[in-house]
């Protein structure tokens, strides 16, 4: 029985030293830690492994590294975050070092942006390839890379915006791009004809698919007006010289065409190729939408087909007139939350922003977003110039050179919640005067954004420390 001490409490003998502690000497700089630290940077990293040697060692392992940049990453696995001495190293150099311990996923964590809140994104900052600066098209990827289109070339920039590399493709031009593989880019051009497949971890052409048919004559020399993609197919808006168009489906294990979709021929509006495709993964439906504008100002149309099926299952056409449910108020811009089943669009007139719900649709679905705060910016000027894209149950817009965002909130009508979209600038003045807006993307928690004849892509963020709330 354990003696029991006056204070009631039992005399228990302290346990022994632990034996969790290990030296390293990184570059002739002892650290001392402890083996759980190490381990947390993951079974397969080369700390866990060091931590794992045989006992009777009782040397520190020396590690021929940076003992600075050692410390950092020491200080990620201790607290998961990134201390203010990271400041003296680029995030290559930090990236670098983190491969080679085998802990860049726990670097990657700590270092990504923090979840995109439209509110507050500000510019972090502008890409610009070395050659061939303006953007033609780029594409945002889910981790937070983008690769970009200059000219006939493709820069890739991976998650923390380093660049990856750079090859020159065979096309003057590239003006559609769309990841494909994880390392293969599908690309479009209005300088030759076809969907070209390029892989970038060797910069090479792998190949290249044509829209044809020997029983019409009409259909050669197709370029690319659009492409999208869902985990086994790639789609390709195809447009010819003399207005015959189509879609055609892809597999993109075999690069074989599997169907063709809405062939249409004609010069009317109703008839052009689709400038913009979206596949909904929840339904495996395909969304097309088409823009045009000319003396008469501007015409488009939505169209949805079912690739299985290969049948519209629902469109409408905007002509300004006739169809539109604001007469003579048609489409500027179209774009669709895939995650909220919502389809938004920016009339051209007007600038008012509408909103349909993808499962009921109907003759006129069209909801039209109102402001109630008097103090926004007024915007009545016209949705000219307009560009809209949804990306993390937000729709961000581009109104000439000015950047706003649409986000849900939680409304109190007569006490019951309600969820409606309330708008918020982006950007600041200045911000705004850099030049017209004409390409918006999200990848990550990051939103992408380039404009008309400016170099670079810029990249936006949010911030950690954001105390903001939606201006209702």
């Amino acid at each position: 029985m354990p003696s029991t001490m006056d204070n009631g409490y039992s005399n228990i003998a302290p346990a022994p030293p632990s034996n969790d502690r290990i030296m390293l000497n990184v570059g002739g700089t002892l650290f001392e830690t402890t083996i759980s630290t190490l381990e947390s940077g993951g079974p397969d990293s080369l700390l866990a492994a060091l931590a794992n040697r045989p006992s009777h060692e009782s040397q520190p392992v020396f590690i021929d590294r940076d003992p600075e940049i050692f410390s950092v990453l020491l200080t990620l696995l201790r607290s998961n975050r990134i201390p203010s001495t990271a400041s003296r190293f680029s995030k290559q150099e930090l990236t670098d070092e983190a491969l080679y311990y085998g802990i860049e996923s726990r670097l990657r964590s700590a270092m990504s942006p923090a979840q995109l809140s439209g509110i507050d994104a500000s510019i972090v900052a502008n890409i610009r390839p070395a050659a061939d600066g303006i953007s033609s098209a780029f594409t945002a990827i889910d981790d937070g890379s983008v690769w970009i289109a200059h000219g006939g070339q493709i820069s890739v920039y991976d998650w923390n915006l380093s660049h990856a590399g750079t090859f020159r493709t065979h096309l003057d031009n590239i003006t559609s791009i769309c990841r494909a593989w994880p390392e293969v880019a599908a690309i479009g051009s209005d300088s030759g004809a076809g969907l070209h497949f390029y892989d970038f971890s060797g910069g090479r052409h792998i190949g290249t698919l044509h829209w044809t048919d020997p029983s019409d004559p009409r259909i050669y020399k197709a370029e690319v007006t659009a492409i999208a993609n869902s985990p086994t197919l790639v789609f390709a808006s195809f447009a010819c010289p003399h207005r015959e168009n189509c879609i055609l489906v892809i597999d993109d294990s075999t690069l074989q065409i599997v169907s063709e979709l809405g062939r249409q021929s004609g010069s009317s509006a109703k008839n052009m190729p689709p400038g913009k495709l979206t596949w909904m993964p929840e339904t495996g439906v395909l969304i097309g939408s088409a823009v045009t504008c000319g003396a008469f100002g501007y015409s488009g149309y939505i169209r949805i087909w079912d690739p299985r099926s290969g049948i519209v299952v629902w469109e409408t056409n905007e002509p300004g007139s006739g169809r539109s449910s604001r007469f003579g108020d048609p489409l500027a811009d179209v774009d669709v939350d895939i995650e909220e089943s919502i389809m938004f669009k920016i009339c051209s007139k007007s600038g008012d922003l509408a909103m349909a719900d993808l499962r009921k649709l109907g003759d006129d679905p069209w909801v039209y977003v109102t402001e109630k705060n008097p103090s926004m910016r007024n915007t009545s000027s016209g949705g000219g110039n307009s560009v809209v894209h949804c990306y993390r149950s937000q729709a961000f817009v581009g109104r000439e050179g000015s950047l706003e965002v649409w986000s849900m909130v939680e409304d109190r009508k007569d006490g019951e919640p309600e969820r409606v979209y309330r708008r918020n600038f982006v950007d600041k003045v200045e911000d705004s005067e850099r030049g017209l807006i004409r390409k918006i993307e999200g990848g990550g928690d990051r939103l992408f954004v380039s404009r008309d004849d400016v170099e670079g892509v810029e990249v936006w963020e949010s911030s950690y420390f954001s105390g903001a709330i939606p201006v209702l």
